[in-house]
């Protein structure tokens, strides 16, 4: 049976406890951790900088016994390679033209797949090794045979590709994998042997995040460690696997014995990133470069077991979550500040239902009247009771609004919708959609003409996750002037608003809180007989944090419904069955496909991060697009 491999590689950094000049030992421990990685069905593993050897010889890398004993070392490898599915990058000094170079050799099934020689070598290389950077791509004898040796390959593995630098590469003003990745490498793989001194290894972590994040491709880095000479440094096996700016794994540094760490890399997501940007669509391949296929592979079972953290809440995890808070509300309530002050308003119009969105809403139009230096006093907040208001939603409406010392009015909309329902001939004992979205339109209503009485704008108050769903009634609420929570999701506005409670709003930290337990509801239905919310939305359209994870995954990601739908398992297991998200993912791609109508004329807001659904460029699609095909790729 094939597995499915999701657009996933298993990839591995194995640091082993090396003894200086020992080849022998040095290939037991290598073939050690490879095993132990072809156990957990790995791709791809990669070893330090001259691993066969040790880093650390010194002038001993002129005694032509060590060259000869690495280069049979090779052999030994190559041949345990056999059969087993598994690809493995070492670092070994090779001898070609009377140079010595410091390479890192390529094996898969029992045979060389190539060279990469190490492009900038450093002060103390110098002595014993030739800079590859102008190396001429050709065959060379090797190992028993002639493999390519070229500091411009890239190798072909399954749906992947992988290329190399070695130790200081990375650290060069334009390292070679820069160009590695325009020319179509998913993977950089650096065998290095870096010393440890103070802060290295924060400083290492950074250049590594970074230069993934920027050249958006997954990078698998090996160190030295120990076993290394200490003689006047110390090498500390620092070990690290990232994505994208992601760190999906990292090892613990100066261990005494040795360390493996495994990952599965996204080439899907990778692929897809990079589609969206100028940077690579606009590269020109250099036909420089050699390919090298490697085509004997393991059936990888990524359903049984995946090497990555899959995060529930991509809008609202829980790392940094404080800063997070502060930039998101700096976003929205400067982009409103700019637009209040630009067309000269006296007023911000605003509906407060004593729901979450409102809430958050009127907490950034005070953010952003402090900035302006306006009192608040110019906001007026207007709470427009219907048939399915309840006690709680309406009290927390009225405190808030005392709280911040807004102009607070009360607009009841029962009597104006009654006669909206004689005037069309609509019963209303019918609970039907013309009913509840009649309750929408005159609250939009009402707000739009207070605006047009005091000179105001009327703030909009519609989520990101809202908008995704169409969960929102066409010229109701909807509508707005300016749409500040447009780029948030629900997950992030419940998150936000209890930040803001517990860091910025202490006057009214308990009406926030008490919003942020309230259930989510449009309250367009009459209340229950207790008097309680009796339309709670996530039993209509699904939990809000499955959605959320769909939206992201769908829109940021590019993934298909059924990669969405094996995320999710993962993700919220022993929270959902599988059942349970098929039946929500469903809902999400009918919603999504056919309420684009409603996002195709979105009112202004600002952007939060980095899914928009903006129709001015940042999601364009035909309002009439079919989802067929994606619901059917839902197993």
């Amino acid at each position: 049976m094939i597995m499915k491999s999701h657009g996933f590689i298993r990839t591995a950094a194995a640091v082993p406890v090396v003894k200086v000049a020992d080849v022998a030992h040095n290939v037991g421990q290598i073939c050690r951790l490879a095993s132990e990685a072809a156990d957990k069905e790995v791709s791809l593993v990669v070893f330090p900088e001259l691993s066969l050897t040790g880093a650390t010889c010194g002038d001993l890398f002129g005694n032509s016994l060590l060259i000869n004993a690495a280069e049979e070392g090779v052999k030994q490898i190559a041949e345990f390679s056999k059969g087993k599915g598994l690809t493995i990058v070492v670092g070994a000094p090779v001898k070609y033209a009377n140079h010595l170079y410091n390479t890192s050799v390529i094996i898969n099934n029992g045979t060389v797949k190539g060279i990469v020689p190490k492009s900038f070598t450093n002060t103390p290389d110098n002595r014993w090794f030739t800079s590859g950077a102008n190396v001429p791509s050709e065959l060379i004898p090797f190992a028993g045979d002639y493999c390519t040796m070229s500091p411009d390959m890239i190798f072909s593995i399954g749906g992947a590709e992988f290329a190399v630098e070695l130790g200081e590469d990375i650290w060069a003003p334009v390292p070679p994998s820069s160009h590695h990745v325009l020319q179509g490498a998913h993977i950089i793989v650096n065998l290095s042997a870096d010393k440890e001194v103070l802060m290295r290894n924060e400083y290492r972590n950074d250049l590594l995040k970074v230069h993934s994040a920027k050249t958006i491709c997954g990078y698998v880095y090996a160190s030295a460690g120990f076993g290394e000479s200490t003689c006047d440094n110390v090498y500390a096996g620092a070990a690290s696997i990232w994505e994208n700016g992601l760190k999906l794994a990292e090892n613990e540094r100066f261990q005494s014995g040795s360390s493996l760490i495994i990952a599965d890399i996204d080439i899907e997501r990778i692929e897809n990133l990079r589609m969206r940007s100028a940077t690579f669509t606009s590269c020109i391949y250099d036909d420089s470069y050699c390919m090298s296929t490697i085509e004997n592979l393991p059936d990888t079972d990524f359903e049984k077991a995946l090497y990555r953290y899959v995060e529930p809440h991509p809008f609202a995890p829980e790392t940094d979550l404080d800063r997070r808070c502060r930039e998101i509300l700096d976003i929205q309530a400067t982009g409103l500040a700019k637009r209040l002050s630009h067309i000269g308003c006296k007023t911000a119009i605003i509906g407060i239902s004593g729901g979450l969105d409102s809430t958050l809403a009127l907490l950034v139009t005070a953010m952003a009247y402090e900035k302006l230096g306006w009192n608040n006093d110019r906001i007026i907040g207007i709470t427009m009771p219907g048939f399915g208001t309840t006690a709680r939603t309406k009290n927390n409406a009225t405190y808030l609004m005392e709280g911040l010392g807004i102009t607070s009015r009360e607009i009841c909309i029962a009597d104006s919708c009654t006669q909206h329902f004689k005037d069309i001939s609509h019963d209303p004992s019918v609970h039907d959609a013309t009913y509840e979205n009649s309750q929408a339109r005159e609250r939009t209503q009402i707000l739009m003409d207070i605006a047009n009485q005091t000179n105001g704008l009327v703030v909009g108050t519609g989520d990101l996750s809202e908008l995704a769903l169409g969960w929102a009634t066409y010229n109701g609420d909807h509508m707005s002037m300016y749409g500040v929570n447009a780029g948030v999701p629900k997950t992030l506005v419940r998150g936000l608003v209890k930040w803001a409670a517990e860091n910025r709003f202490e006057a009214v930290r308990d009406i926030l809180l008490d919003i942020v337990d309230t259930p989510i509801s449009p309250e367009l239905l009459p209340a229950n007989d207790k008097g309680e919310i009796q339309q709670v939305t996530e039993d209509l359209v699904g939990p809000y944090e499955l959605h959320d994870f769909f939206i992201y995954n769908f829109m940021r990601n590019g993934y298909s419904p059924e990669k969405i739908l094996f995320l999710a398992k993962k993700a919220f297991e022993g929270a959902y069955d599988e059942d349970t998200i098929i039946k929500w993912l469903r809902t999400f791609i009918r919603r999504f496909f056919n309420q684009q109508f409603k996002r195709s004329c979105l009112p202004d807001g600002p952007a939060i991060g980095s899914v928009s659904l903006s129709p001015r460029g940042a999601w364009t699609m035909p309002s009439d697009a079919w989802s067929t095909m994606f619901s059917n790729d839902i197993n």
